[in-house]
């Protein structure tokens, strides 16, 4: 695809917290959070909503494009955890930034972890066709609702708030393109993470008991690090034969920041240098899929990103999935 990124922008709450506060406040010794998941700060929502932080982000991406909201002709959300079951939350987005009725298409897609990567190639191949000239894609989660605090404090304080959006167009030869993109599921690991209620498989009208047990996160690490020990690294290898690049060519990682140690772990497993990865999962948590856009816009923005340089996005989610696109900028 002859796409190419014309834009990016990122939110954040107004409240950073530190993971020295949450040891306080759930009574746990100074550090051990810290060793645990190796997150010292995220932002967590408490005026905004999921909405205001996808707006801001958008706005800012808009901005950096260069463009003015209207000339947007799609709007993608891909959110893992979506502003409400029904309707989509992309069209509320659309609202808000003030695009008229009728002026674009809005609507969202949903891979989880991997819902940016999703919702780009869903918006690249519509511009391909000719359906659209400007896409916004953008994710936006509220990480910090529902979480297991009490029963498994050392996944809770993984997670943090924020949200970044990507202006997408038509790539003229040379200016770049997406040489190829991979997604492979091992369903095996299905109930290995999730959040089991807000869909149809509980009813909270005729068991309001089996509604709220399921109504928190929950996640299977051990199970989760089986699959990827196992399957990653032959995963990637195919992305990069895919796309037609050898290992070295590949000049920056920007991946899913599901932990620091799962980032530490994913360079040693792939071989890529730790210097080629954007890392902000210290400072940042995991944004489940804001997590990608998010690390993408620091490394614009910090000058790590020039045209003609080799981006490798990776990331897994829960289902299980292995996501994976080869840009090049």
């Amino acid at each position: 695809m002859r796409i190419r990124i014309v834009g990016t922008g990122r939110a954040v709450p107004a409240q950073c917290v530190a993971t020295s506060a949450l040891e306080e406040g759930l009574g746990l010794g100074q550090g051990a959070l810290e060793a645990a998941t190796g997150v010292v700060e995220r932002y967590v929502c408490a005026a905004e909503s999921q909405i205001d932080l996808a707006c801001a982000a958008a706005s800012l991406a808009l901005e950096d494009a260069g463009l003015e909201a209207e000339t947007v002709d799609l709007i993608i959300g891909g959110c893992g955890v979506p502003y409400q079951p029904l309707p989509a939350t992309a069209p509320l987005v659309m609202q808000r930034l003030g695009l008229a009725d009728g002026s674009a298409a809005a609507f969202d897609v949903n891979s989880t972890c991997l819902s940016f990567l999703t919702a780009f190639e869903t918006a690249g191949r519509m511009i391909e066709t000719g359906q659209c000239e400007t896409a916004l894609v953008f994710s936006s989660e509220v990480a910090s609702r529902a979480l297991p605090w009490h029963d498994a404090p050392e996944v809770a304080a993984l997670f943090g708030d924020g949200a970044a959006a990507a202006v997408l167009r038509r790539a003229a030869r040379g200016e770049g393109r997406v040489a190829a993109s991979l997604m492979r599921t091992y369903p095996s690991g299905w109930a290995a993470c999730g959040i089991g209620s807000g869909g149809t498989r509980f009813d909270f009208h005729k068991d309001p008991e089996e509604f709220a047990s399921h109504s928190l996160f929950q996640m299977d690490g051990r199970e989760l690090f089986r699959l990827t020990s196992r399957h990653f690294n032959g995963f990637v290898s195919a992305l990069l034969e895919r796309a037609g690049w050898r290992h070295g060519d590949v000049d920056l990682v920007v991946p899913h920041q599901a932990s620091p140690f799962a980032l530490a772990h994913m360079a040693r497993q792939t071989g890529f240098a730790p210097q080629k990865l954007v890392d902000i999962a210290a400072r940042f948590g995991n944004q489940i899929a804001a997590s990608i856009p998010f690390a993408l816009d620091i490394a614009r923005r910090e000058g790590r990103v020039a045209p003609g340089m080799k981006l490798l996005f990776l990331g897994t989610s829960a289902g299980v999935s292995f996501g994976g696109m080869a840009l090049e900028a």
